[in-house]
């Protein structure tokens, strides 16, 4: 009798073959490099993990993506929990991720760095766009919690430093869910308020995760684009956060903050009495320079004698009148020579002087041009002739 075969569809293969392996790999941590990433716009994430020698699919939902700190993409090592299942319509199993973690580093960790550098590329720590704090600001803002030991700390030193300054809190969750969005709004609002010099943003110490709001790019770029001088008291002095780069002016604490915003007032009276204690010295020097300069000044001969001096000057004075006179006198002289002799030389040079010896000039008319041929004159042009003693007028008869 001839074995009945056990014929299966695709579809039916392709279920049991989901069923086993979902039930044999129901819960499985997987570790490999993820490559060809893709997010798609619907939100979902897929991506594969490799290794050296094999490659498996994975997909992560929108709904447990949703909350990741890090970035995923190509090249990162990772380390996936989920569950193998197979997708029907392409017999293609693939890793359904329900939780991830960078390899060797810690999520939060991660993150910073991906996070720290994408903002340093678009210039968000550059030097050159940092502001000046103020050296005496008038109002200061904060950005803190009510209740945090970091406002009292503030509040503390500024009192012991400068205890007439105007402080204004905005106060804010500084860790937790939505505690980023209340510190960007907060620096937002002073901005929008006008009346603040300087901002001080921070909190207490604390774990990265304690810190965490502080790193949020909604922060980083509110204190970016804030107006008012930003400093950033954030933890300890070990502590960095994005929120340092970003800020004006990084203080290690809170209490360091108080201390960098304000000059002690002490320091300054003692600076301006300085400042007096200098001017009143050098004014006094320079009256006891003048006094004896002046004492100086009354002993010379000038001030003992004032009507010698004048009468010398007087003399002074007529003798230079006298030389004047006699050299104005030798110049007029020396004018007058030249001028007999250069009235000699024009009386030779006239022509004047050669119609006395019997010439004369003729003249065309209208024009009065002197006539030196014939070529211009015809019957019945007018001419005018000066002899030596008057002129008189002919008319042209002939020309020969």
């Amino acid at each position: 009798m001839a074995e009945k075969r056990r014929i299966y569809t695709v579809s039916e293969l392709t279920r049991k073959i989901k069923v086993f392996l979902e039930g044999s790999f129901a819960q499985v941590w997987v570790e490999g490099e993820i490559s060809n990433f893709k997010h798609h716009t619907s939100g979902h994430m897929y991506f594969s993990l490799k290794d050296e020698s094999s490659v498996l699919n994975a997909v992560l939902f929108k709904n447990v993506n949703k909350d990741f700190k890090f970035e995923l993409k190509d090249g990162i090592q990772v380390i996936c929990f989920g569950r193998i299942g197979l997708y029907e319509p392409r017999g293609q199993y693939q890793l359904y991720v329900t939780k991830i973690e960078p390899k060797g580093i810690g999520a939060l960790q991660l993150a910073f760095e991906q996070l720290k550098e994408r903002l340093a590329k678009e210039g968000l720590f550059d030097e050159k766009r940092k502001q000046p704090v103020p050296y005496l600001p008038r109002t200061i803002g904060i950005v803190t919690s009510p209740t945090g030991a970091a406002i009292r700390d503030i509040l503390h030193v500024l009192n012991r430093r400068f205890a007439n300054l105007e402080i204004i809190l905005n106060p804010v969750r500084v860790q937790g869910e939505g505690a980023a969005a209340e510190i960007a709004r907060a620096i937002e609002e002073f901005n929008q308020f006008g009346k603040i010099d300087v901002l001080i943003v921070g909190r207490g110490g604390g774990s990265l995760e304690d810190l965490w709001a502080f790193n949020e790019e909604i922060v980083a770029r509110a204190i970016f684009k804030s107006r008012i001088p930003v400093i950033s008291a954030v933890g300890h002095e070990i502590d960095y956060t994005i929120a340092d780069f970003v800020a004006d002016l990084r203080a290690p604490t809170p209490s360091a903050a108080a201390e960098l915003v304000i000059v002690h007032k002490q320091e300054l009276i003692d600076k301006l009495e300085d400042f007096y204690y200098r001017a009143t010295n050098a004014i006094v020097n320079q009256i006891a320079f003048l006094e004896d300069r002046l004492s100086r000044l009354k002993e010379r001969y000038a001030f003992k004698q004032p009507s010698d001096l004048i009468q010398q000057y007087q003399q002074t004075i007529d003798n230079l009148c006298s030389n004047l006179d006699s050299q104005l006198k030798h110049l007029l002289e020396i004018l007058q020579q030249k001028n007999i002799a250069l009235s000699g030389k024009l009386q030779a040079l006239s022509p004047l002087n050669i119609l006395s010896r019997g010439y004369s000039i003729t003249l065309c008319l209208p024009e009065e041009k002197a006539i030196t041929d014939t070529q211009s004159l015809k019957a019945g042009t007018k001419v005018k002739t000066r002899i030596a003693q008057g002129e008189f007028i002919s008319e042209v008869e002939e020309i020969i």
